[in-house]
């Protein structure tokens, strides 16, 4: 079932405000990468520990730096998984 220009917009409104942030995600990244403070703000905290604990080898550093690059990526996943759920609460309330 479609959604109107409006639902669409408000769908939109939300993941503007409900997305992470690509700058406070790099700050995190540059001045607490060391506690992977940009996985557990993108909601990673999984692989947040599992880096965390990498860093007893060369490997973490590794993935932090490739981090720099998954990072725009991580983003826009967050941004469809709330344009998604957001979509969902809409087409619940029984539109035509």
């Amino acid at each position: 079932m479609a959604l109107s220009t409006a639902e669409l917009s408000l769908v939109e409104q939300r993941v503007a405000n409900d997305a992470p942030s690509t700058a406070v995600a790099y700050l995190l990244w540059f001045f607490l990468w060391i506690v992977s403070g940009h996985r557990f703000y993108l909601g990673r905290p999984g692989t947040a520990i599992l880096q965390i604990l990498s860093y007893f080898v060369i490997v973490g550093f590794i993935w932090l730096l490739i981090d720099a690059f998954l990072i725009p990526g991580m983003i826009r996943e967050k941004k469809n998984a709330i344009r998604a759920d957001v979509m969902t609460q809409l087409s619940g309330y029984g539109h035509s």
